[in-house]
């Protein structure tokens, strides 16, 4: 991109980068998925949680070295282009935004509808496409206005959903039966497989964290912090829930709540505890709204700025430094899967997309260490690499044949692009 134009402002600073993070890490999920592991995991469930949260630290300190490398927008979008060629990286650049459009479509659906169980008629006809259309063109000028500002939303969102889970956990964690923390009974091979493909998606979406480098400050040192604090943060964070929730609430495992937080905070909080905890949910939701608009906007900015699409859509605002057009085309985007419905034929593709991206960072740290050593270096050599590499293949052996068969066809579909832009260069 000419030098003549505008550039991007660095204004987030480590801790804004661990927010954006957290924030999307602790989404609804958090409140709804303790009482599924229970019924798949029992008392192994909290074990679980924390095993898995390590598994993820070990794909993360990939996503902290690859980061350390460079200092531009794009995160896995770069490191596998820089590493697997122009065309291994358009793939993981455009399924990075697919997935993120797909699933902010997704979570302002579920913001409609968790605000629908107090106002039913905010569900369905003109009132919901009205709510749908208010609040992503409010995330879209928000995001146009400016990094800060959007930084300091997410910030306030961050702070919001962890509060009312540093409640729930310290003032549960008196309450908590040891004996519902004991394993009775070790679970079958498909129960452990169902666990873990919840979890993997549960603390899913901190590859997000290096996307806005360009608008970072010292990004080579800020995304290495900001991937392992966030990490290590909804470790405890969700670890802690699960030990609450499976030791406070009585049959947790057979209870087919949906709202199993706000179930346990009622026991020891009374009503007021059940009322926060789904203050905090809808914070979460709406957190994640923010973040998705952020993030999708910036892979679509970086395939622009890289050449890999029409640099159109990475022009950058002369006022506000902000990708303006990168923005509206992915909150229309948005917009239009949410009100149509088109996003749940499309959330198959998440599965796929998640892999394509974790595995081509995790491989790009082994294929850029032949180019010299990275201002971070995760230790031990290969090792961790390699069981991330590990990891990836797990969620790969539990994806099912719809999700790989449309995972398949977003990637034909992103090839048929990658050509079109190639013959009109």
């Amino acid at each position: 991109m000419s030098t003549s134009q505008p550039q991007l402002r660095r204004e987030l600073t480590k801790w804004d980068l661990t927010a954006i993070g957290v924030n999307q890490v602790i989404g609804g999920a958090v409140f709804a998925v303790p009482a599924a592991l229970a019924a798949s995991l029992g008392g192994l469930s909290w074990y679980a949680v924390g095993l898995v949260g390590l598994l993820a630290m070990a794909v993360a300190l990939n996503f902290a070295e690859a980061g350390s490398r460079v200092d531009t927008t794009g995160g896995p979008y770069l490191y596998t282009r820089a590493a697997f060629g122009r065309f291994a990286g358009f793939e993981v650049g455009w399924i990075g935004w697919l997935v993120r459009v797909t699933s902010w479509s997704s979570v302002v659906n579920v913001l409609v509808s968790a605000l629908g169980y107090y106002w039913p008629n905010l569900t369905s006809g003109m009132l919901r496409a009205t709510l749908i259309s208010s609040v992503v063109v409010a995330i879209m000028a928000l995001n146009i206005r400016g990094i800060k500002q959007s930084s300091f939303v997410l910030n306030a969102l961050t702070i919001g959903k962890l509060t009312p889970l540093a409640i729930f956990i310290v003032l549960g964690l008196p309450h908590v039966s040891p004996s519902a923390l004991e394993v009775q009974a070790f679970p079958g091979w498909s129960a452990i497989s169902t666990a873990s493909l919840l979890l993997i998606f549960t603390f899913g979406g901190y590859e997000i964290i290096p996307v806005p480098a360009g608008e970072a400050r010292n990004p080579q040192q800020a995304v290495p912090f900001a991937m392992i604090a966030a990490i290590a943060t909804v470790g405890v964070v969700i670890t802690l829930a699960q030990v609450v929730a499976l030791g406070t609430l009585p049959n947790l495992a057979t209870s087919n709540t949906q709202t199993p937080l706000a179930d346990a905070a009622a026991i020891f909080m009374g009503p007021g505890g059940a009322v926060l905890m789904t203050v905090g949910a809808m914070i979460s939701v709406a957190g994640n709204n923010v973040g998705a608009a952020l993030s999708g906007s910036r892979i679509l900015f970086a395939l622009a700025e890289q050449g890999d699409v029409p640099k159109f859509f990475g022009h950058v605002h002369p006022r506000y430094r902000t990708p303006d057009v990168a923005i509206v085309i992915t909150c229309v985007t948005t917009l239009i899967l949410a009100l149509s419905g088109s996003f749940v034929k499309l959330a198959a593709i998440s599965a796929i997309g998640r892999l394509l991206v974790y595995a081509g960072t995790c491989a790009s740290v082994l294929a850029l260490r032949k180019h010299g050593r990275a201002p971070f270096t995760i230790p031990f050599g290969p090792v961790i690499p390699v069981i991330a590499l590990a990891v990836c293949g797990a969620i790969l052996l539990s994806v099912n044949a719809d999700q790989l068969q449309r995972g398949g066809a977003a990637l034909a579909v992103g090839a048929i692009l990658f050509l079109i832009a190639r013959r009109k260069q």
